[in-house]
C-alpha cells in the first residue's frame, strides 16, 4: 500500500489525518483522554535498504535501535538505557518513585541517581518483567525459562517454511508486575522462496504521534539483523495496529506535521555481521540520506 502522491510514509500520514477526522474521543488509562480508531495497517518494501524513517518530522532513529537492542539483550532496568543516553523509558519508575515516596524530584535528578547508584537503580529503575525478559526469558509453568529469540533465529534457518516464527510479550500472568504492558506484542516472519524476510508486527496499542515512529524503526532494525543472522534479505515489514490513536495534547502537533510534504525515505544498512543476534551495537547501523523536516515536540502521557 502507498498513498500520498506514492509516498510509502502517506500510510502514516493518512492514518493521523483519518483519526483527526473521524476519531473517537474517549477518555484513557493515563487521564489525557485520546482520539482513537480500531484497526491500522502500513506495508513497507525493505527490499532495497529503504528504511521507514519518517521524514515530516525528525526521528531520532538511533535511539530507536538502541532501545530494541536493549531489548534483544532481555533488559527490564533503565540504567543500562540511561547510561547510552536513552531517556524514553524513565517516565513510568519516575511516576511510581514520586508516588511511592512523596518525593518531588526533577526527571533530571532521578535520572542522575539511577545511572550513578546501583542499589537506587535496583530498586528504582526496574520495570518489571517487560518486553527483554518475555522475549529471552519467558518463564514456563515448570520454571524452565524460554528464550523466543534464539528459537526464532534456529527457526529461521533450519526450516523457513515454518508458519510458526514468531515471539510475542504478552504474559497474562506477568503483565501486573510490569510498568507498561507489552504494546508492540506479536511479531511473526515468513520467508519467500527467493530468501526474502518478511515482517509482520501488530500492536494492540500506539501512540500515533511519538510512539509509531519509533516502533517502525526498531522493527525494520531488527528484521534486518535477523535476515542477516539467518543469510536472507529483508523483504516486507508489515505493520497492524488494533487501537491506534492521538492524545489530546498531541493534536495541534500532527496537524502541523500534515502540512508537510514527506522527503524521501533514507537507506539503512548493516556494516557488520556479529557471530549472533546478541552481538550486534549501535555502530553497527548507518543510515544514509536521511533529511527530515525540523522535529515536533509533545509530551509523553504516562
Amino acid at each position: 500500500m502507498v498513498a500520498q502522491n506514492g509516498h510509502p510514509e502517506g500510510q502514516y500520514l493518512d492514518l493521523m489525518r483519518h483519526i483527526l477526522e473521524n476519531g473517537d474521543e474517549r477518555v484513557d488509562r493515563t487521564g489525557v483522554g485520546t482520539r482513537s480508531v480500531f484497526g491500522a495497517t502500513a506495508r513497507f518494501d525493505l527490499s532495497d535498504g529503504t528504511a521507514p524513517i519518517i521524514t515530516t518530522k525528525r526521528v531520532y532513529w538511533k535511539t530507536s535501535i538502541k532501545e530494541m537492542l536493549w531489548f534483544l539483550k532481555g533488559g527490564t532496568n533503565i540504567q543500562d538505557l540511561l547510561r547510552d543516553n536513552v531517556r524514553i523509558w524513565s517516565d513510568w519508575p519516575l511516576a511510581t518513585y514520586r508516588r511511592e515516596t512523596g518525593e518531588d524530584i526533577d526527571q533530571d535528578a532521578f535520572e542522575r541517581r539511577i545511572v550513578e547508584d546501583d542499589d537506587f537503580a535496583a530498586r528504582w529503575g526496574e520495570l518489571g518483567p517487560v518486553y527483554g525478559k518475555q522475549w529471552r526469558r519467558w518463564a514456563g509453568p515448570d520454571g524452565q525459562e524460554h528464550d523466543q529469540i534464539a528459537q526464532l533465529v534456529t527457526t529461521l534457518k533450519d526450516n523457513p517454511s515454518s508458519r510458526r516464527m514468531l515471539f510475542h510479550a504478552w504474559n497474562v500472568a506477568e503483565l501486573g508486575e510490569m510498568a507498561l504492558p507489552p504494546c508492540h506484542m506479536v511479531y511473526q516472519y515468513h520467508v519467500t522462496s527467493d530468501g526474502r524476510l518478511n515482517c509482520l508486527m501488530f500492536q494492540r496499542s500506539v501512540d500515533v504521534l511519538l510512539g509509531l515512529p519509533f516502533n517502525l524503526v526498531g522493527a525494520t532494525a531488527l528484521q534486518m539483523m535477523l535476515a542477516q543472522q539467518a543469510d536472507l534479505l529483508p523483504g516486507e515489514f508489515v505493520w497492524m495496529a488494533g487501537d491506534a490513536h492521538l492524545y489530546l495534547n498531541h493534536l495541534d502537533q500532527a496537524r502541523e506535521q500534515l502540512t508537510r510534504e514527506p522527503r524521501p525515505f533514507p537507506k539503512m544498512r548493516l556494516v557488520r555481521r556479529p557471530d549472533s543476534i546478541d552481538g550486534y551495537r549501535i555502530d553497527d547501523f548507518e543510515v544514509e540520506g536521511y533529511d527530515p523536516h525540523a522535529a515536533i515536540k509533545a509530551d509523553v502521557a504516562v
